[in-house]
């Protein structure tokens, strides 16, 4: 492989997260035969490195490639730090800023005593160092400290790329775990999960290690039971799911004797805990008690209960010319009266409602100044537009969870914990379907016990996509305040979607769902032409001069002819054709083009987006993309593409917690491993003035009717009941 050794002289870029660096590199050696006449002369440089000290010479193996833009460039494939050989050569290093308490004077008399052997002698014991005149044992610890610490960062290095692993990864690995680095080696290879995809990692781990040794099999135990999680929303599993999912995943076969055995090490690890026949993540078990005691804990505080209620909510309703039905009074007065109460209702039962006034009587019973609602009142939703929805609807600030609890994206932990809890009195969660055991957690967490606690949302959406099943476990043990709702408020004399998401709820179809009304249509369609009319009912509403921002498309799934990637490409060309005065970008098999709408995959605490949010694209101009959401402008490298895909149509998945004035949603049977009752009744409640379904009605009363998706393993309202009977 080519190479090139010298020194960084300028750095132009440089990602900390990633390690990836833009530089000028001046070459002192090279083997690159089309690198000789750069010899001496600087030349730019692309790639992870891990060290970016300008005054430590090293040496990049990689390829010269010319970038249309930017002219050639040395792309880093990986690097070796070099260490100092002649004598001017140590006394430049030990003189550097790398090596503490080490000037040039000193470094010359270091050299001048132990020449070319400089750097072994002082690294084989610091007491060597005393042997020169001047230097005391404090400053040969140090010297020494500087040196040892410089070689355990380019070892390890070294020893991750001999392994397999990339210069990105090494640099990921070796930033999160420099301190244990050893042990991480020695005893807890699995542990670098955190940074490196399991997958990955066990794949590096065959190759070099015995493939059947226990620190494998006990980590691919581990990563079945957390596969299960993810793929079933278990919070606990059966052994036979394990030993399954083992066999499927990692090709290890276990037999019954010898996976006990290995359970009971995981077990004696404290990693793993089997209650009967249910085996739990340790982690998993723990958040679900805690859950249930917390709540406990919240809900046996005395409550405050505000005086004459009926008579204040009467008068509101008057102030607001607004008339609460009675499962609205009744929510609404609960919630102010009990420390804990859930509120659960579809589309247009009044949610949004109750919401509001609670929030006004709340204030005015307190009598909250404007900066004590911000003191008092959190409001929050598990997604980036759930919560500007919330806000939107109460004139009040709402927030993620996450932003809330102020996340740590490198270490995943909160500022606000069980050790430092908010000060918040009233706390309202909106769409709690959506959210898993662990972040349910982490916010119980993160709250003061002395407070309200109103939890809304809707039982019959889809789960979380991370596992439990929380809002429904909270409801099933009975032992909160409950309020459902049941009644839907026309939006016109002919609306039903409102209506037709109640049908699905209950599976209890109407013939009414093929006929037109003023808010809903069905256009039968085959999986054939399912692409070609979704384009003629999109170029109809262009025509009509519906705005396209107000306009969204909604797909089961991504693969397939009628897939969300192939409607994209298709919408693309209708609403954001190519114009020589519209900058591109391709990254992998997507062109992103300026006014392109696109959807964040991720949260990013840091640039205020979270997974779910939509925004459109500005600019794009020398590899970075600047991206509008809502507001908010964010700058993603090409790199950080990922993040991103094309929103013009999404899953229903990514559409849980938004709303959307008109939804279109293809429903056909090449979609059928994803066509079951939650999904349809989610995809149709997301609409708010109009839903157009295309396709098979066939398909569609066959998703109506399939509720596999409706059993979860979870232990939590077993807990809650095992807590409140103590």
């Amino acid at each position: 492989m080519n190479y090139i050794k010298g020194k960084i002289k300028r750095i132009i870029y440089q990602n900390s997260d990633s390690g990836y660096v833009v530089a000028l590199f001046r070459i002192k050696e090279t083997n690159d035969l089309n690198l000789k006449d750069k010899v001496n002369k600087t030349i730019t440089i692309t790639g992870t490195l891990n060290e970016t000290n300008l005054e430590i010479p090293i040496k990049l193996y990689g390829e010269l490639k010319v970038n249309e833009r930017f002219g050639p460039q040395f792309v880093v494939e990986r690097f070796e730090v070099e260490m100092p050989s002649t004598k001017d050569a140590i006394i430049e290093f030990l003189s550097s800023s790398f090596i503490d308490s080490c000037g040039e004077k000193t470094a010359k008399k270091i050299v001048d005593h132990f020449g070319e052997q400089t750097l072994e002698k002082i690294k084989e014991d610091q007491n060597n160092l005393l042997e020169i005149k001047g230097i005391t044992p404090i400053k040969a610890a140090k010297i020494h400290n500087s040196l040892i610490n410089y070689s355990k960062s380019s070892d390890a290095i070294i020893t991750l790329q001999n392994l397999g692993f990339t210069i990105e990864e090494c640099s990921r690995i070796y930033n999160k775990f420099k301190d244990n680095f050893s042990a991480i080696m020695n005893d807890c290879f699995y542990d670098m999960k955190e940074v490196i995809d399991f997958n990955r990692l066990d794949s590096i781990y065959i190759n070099n290690y015995d493939k059947e040794s226990e620190v494998r099999i006990l980590a691919c135990i581990l990563q079945s039971m957390t596969i299960l999680s993810f793929q079933d929303g278990d919070t606990f599993y059966y052994k036979e799911d394990i030993i399954k999912t083992l066999q499927k995943n990692f090709n290890i076969f276990l037999e019954e004797d010898a996976f006990d055995e290995k359970i009971n090490s995981l077990t004696d690890q404290k990693k793993v805990i089997v209650i009967d026949r249910r085996y739990y993540l340790t982690s998993y078990y723990e958040k679900e008690k805690n859950i249930a005691k917390t709540l406990k804990s919240i809900d046996s505080f005395p409550p405050k209960s505000i005086a004459r209620l009926e008579e204040k909510l009467a008068k509101l309703e008057q102030m607001s010319s607004i008339i609460y039905n009675e499962e609205q009074k009744k929510a609404i007065l609960s919630a102010l009266n009990n420390n804990v109460t859930i509120i659960s209702g579809g589309p247009g039962t009044g949610k949004t409602t109750i919401i509001n006034a609670i929030v006004k009587l709340f204030i005015e019973e307190n009598r909250l100044s404007a900066m004590e609602i911000l003191e008092t009142i959190a409001l929050l939703a598990p997604t980036g537009r759930a919560s500007k929805k919330l806000a939107t609807s109460t004139n009040l600030p709402a927030y993620t969870i996450h932003r809330y609890l102020k996340w740590y994206k490198d270490s995943n932990d909160f500022f606000y914990n069980e050790f430092n809890t908010t000060a918040h009195k009233l706390i309202i969660v909106d769409e709690v379907s959506m959210i898993d055991i662990d972040l349910f957690n982490a916010l119980l967490n993160g709250i003061s016990s002395n407070i309200k606690l109103i939890l809304v949302g809707d039982i019959f959406q889809l789960p979380s996509v991370g596992p439990g099943l929380v809002l429904n476990d909270l409801i099933d043990s009975d032992y909160f305040n409950f309020v459902p709702l049941n009644q839907i408020y026309r939006q016109s004399n002919n609306s039903y979607i409102p209506f037709l998401a109640k049908e699905i709820k209950n599976v209890d179809l109407s013939e009414d769902f093929l006929e037109k009304k003023d808010d809903y249509s069905f256009f039968t369609a085959t999986k054939e032409n399912i692409k070609d009319m979704v384009e003629q009912v999109i170029k109809y509403s262009v025509q009509k001069n519906i705005d396209e921002r107000k306009m969204q498309i909604l797909a089961p799934m991504y693969k397939g002819e009628n897939g969300i990637d192939n409607l994209n490409l298709c919408l693309q060309k209708i609403y954001n054709p190519p114009h020589h005065e519209k900058a591109e970008i391709v990254y992998g098999e997507i062109t992103f083009r300026e006014k392109d709408k696109v959807l964040q995959l991720v949260n990013d605490l840091d640039r205020n987006v979270f997974n779910g949010d939509i925004g459109y694209i500005t600019s794009i101009y020398k590899n970075t993309v600047t991206i509008d959401f809502e507001g908010n402008k964010v700058e993603y490298e090409k790199k950080e593409l990922k993040q991103i895909k094309h929103a013009y149509a999404i899953t229903i998945h990514k559409s849980q917690g938004s709303e959307f004035e008109h939804v279109i949603m293809p429903i056909c049977r090449s979609y059928y491993k994803m066509l079951y009752n939650k999904l349809v009744y989610t995809g149709v409640s997301r609409a708010k003035k109009s839903l157009t379904i295309i396709g098979d009605p066939h398909a569609f009363i066959g998703a109506v009717k399939n509720n596999y998706s409706m059993y979860r393993k979870t232990s939590l309202k077993d807990h809650i009941i095992e807590v409140y009977n103590k």
